[in-house]
């Protein structure tokens, strides 16, 4: 069979080109040869269930241990106990019907004893074989509340009689999330677990890796080997830069490209063009991955973490704070000792294009076509002070009612301009952005021709951040190799009135020109 880059459900390895899912997640097996039980945790579409299926096959090839995946996404949204538990069991019981042949077990469960069932079916499941069961429960995060408490508290009242009662040696639960974040509520005033109890059995928690640079050109090799069609070193560079080895999006893109961009046809080259293009499809077609990512955006715990990663504010922000572990766990940022950012730089440029689409759109009626042919110099390169002119009379005209349309109002400034910028350039220049909690600002590079135009968005609310900008926007402008710059500084002071706050300053130093902009 031909195989193909897998972008939908379990990874086949007759069907898929794919790496070993358990160099990813090292340490499972030795917590359930130790008979642990324990937490596996890691973003949507990054090979979970594919390592699962994979640990059953060894276990079961092992031959020392049963190993049983049971699925609990039937259990989604039910939150009474009284039906969520025998719902998990019924989710049990179809699982067994992947058990090899002369192993079929019978139940009779008592469905009325909601409050004991899954521990007595999970008794009399051991009762039954010959050898211990390992259990690995996946999606268990689409459990929550009294559902969720009682499942887990069962699974600890087994697992503390194991020693008078047959009960799984091993217990590995699987989601999006670690534990903490199970919507449960444990106390009156908790919104979440706030810790493993009542699961506080959990020896270890445990995650996938994203996939290395090297790992990623070992799974490109498998194309070519088949093919002849190779993944030169440098798309290998930028598919690794573009998705921080992101799995869905490094197999993504691998697909993108040869079967939608060339056609399957393997006497093409693969180019670093064509990552960029698949990249680009794939985020405007908005497929799938990239909607649950845009879902997760609207939620306040994800504001919380998301909004200063663009305004560059860290204010009394914790990296212990519950939500900002969430958002981790999540994948959507990724952390240095100093700087916190969208996990990769699609995820970046994803997050930025939904937040301000709708600012984009609503400013069709004052650009209704592209207008770069009006900011443009006679030589082709572009007049940015003329652009940018330009938008503070829309900031003072709009401001107070556009920052009003957005949920994340600390970043609607910096999102407005970017918005404005995108609408006024669309088709004639390209905006990259770069923005993380830690930096103090927000960098923004437009590019037209072989022009560079480097922009630095700062706020001023308490102390004026005139100087600091400056200084952060000259090495910026080095690595861009410019020598011209825009300091944007908002000034969000309600005291002051707009002939205060709109300004514009030119400055020079060591052959650099500064235009210092107040909005």
């Amino acid at each position: 069979m031909k195989k193909t880059f897998n972008t939908t459900g379990v990874c086949i390895s007759n069907r898929h080109y794919m790496l070993p899912p358990q160099d990813r997640c090292t340490g499972a097996m030795e917590l359930i040869r130790s008979e642990s039980y324990f937490i596996i945790h890691a973003a949507r579409q990054s090979g979970k269930t594919t390592l699962l299926k994979s640990l059953v096959e060894s276990i079961n090839a092992e031959g020392t241990s049963y190993a049983l995946y049971c699925s609990l996404e039937a259990c989604q949204g039910i939150t009474d106990p009284e039906k969520g538990i025998p719902q998990v069991v019924r989710c049990l019981i179809d699982a067994l019907q992947t058990f090899p042949e002369g192993k079929k077990t019978v139940f009779s469960p008592d469905w009325d004893g909601y409050s004991v069932v899954l521990k007595a079916t999970l008794s009399s499941l051991c009762r039954q074989l010959d050898k211990p069961l390992v259990l690995l429960f996946d999606e268990v995060d689409c459990m929550s509340e009294g559902t969720l408490i009682l499942f887990l508290r069962q699974l600890r009242d087994g697992f503390n009689c194991r020693a008078e009662i047959p009960f799984p040696s091993s217990v590995a639960l699987v989601g999006m999330r670690n534990i903490r974040d199970y919507k449960a509520k444990v106390r009156p005033d908790s919104d979440t677990l706030g810790s493993a109890s009542p699961f506080n059995i959990s020896a270890r928690s445990l995650t996938l890796k994203n996939f290395s640079r090297e790992e990623i050109a070992t799974l490109y090799a498998q194309h070519t080997a088949a093919t002849g069609q190779a993944f030169p070193s440098e798309v290998v560079d930028k598919v690794f830069e573009q998705t921080q080895g992101q799995p869905w999006l490094v197999n993504a893109i691998a697909k993108e490209i040869i079967e939608d961009i060339l056609g399957n046809d393997h006497s093409k080259p693969i180019t670093v063009d064509r990552v960029e293009q698949a990249i680009q499809n794939i985020v405007l077609r908005r497929d799938t991955h990239i909607d649950s990512l845009l879902e997760r955006l609207k939620e306040s715990r994800v504001r919380k973490v998301i909004e200063p990663t663009i305004t560059g504010d860290f204010g009394e922000f914790s990296r212990m704070d519950d939500d900002y572990l969430y958002v981790r766990d999540l994948g959507l940022i990724r952390e240095g000792e100093e700087r916190v950012e969208p996990a990769n730089p699609i995820y970046r440029e994803v997050i930025i294009r939904w937040l301000t689409y709708d600012a984009q759109e609503n400013l069709k009626s004052r650009y209704p076509e592209r207008k770069l042919p009006r900011f443009l110099y006679t030589n082709g390169s572009m007049n940015l002070s003329l652009l940018l002119q330009d938008f503070q009379k829309f900031w003072r005209e709009n401001s107070e009612v556009w920052v009003e349309r957005f949920d994340y109002k600390e970043a609607a400034p910096h999102l407005i301009l970017m918005a404005f910028l995108q609408r006024v350039i669309n088709g004639g220049a390209h905006l990259t952005r770069e923005y993380g909690l830690g930096l103090g600002r927000l960098d923004i590079c437009l590019e037209h021709n072989t022009n560079k135009y480097p922009i630095e968005i700062k706020v001023h609310s308490r102390t004026n951040p005139t100087k600091e900008g400056l200084e952060q926007l000259f090495p910026y402008m080095d690595r861009c190799g410019a020598t011209e710059g825009w300091l944007v500084i908002f000034d969000r002071r309600p005291d002051k009135t707009w002939e205060e706050k709109i300004s514009w300053k030119t400055e020079s130093l060591n052959g650099k020109t500064i235009h210092v902009v107040g909005c």
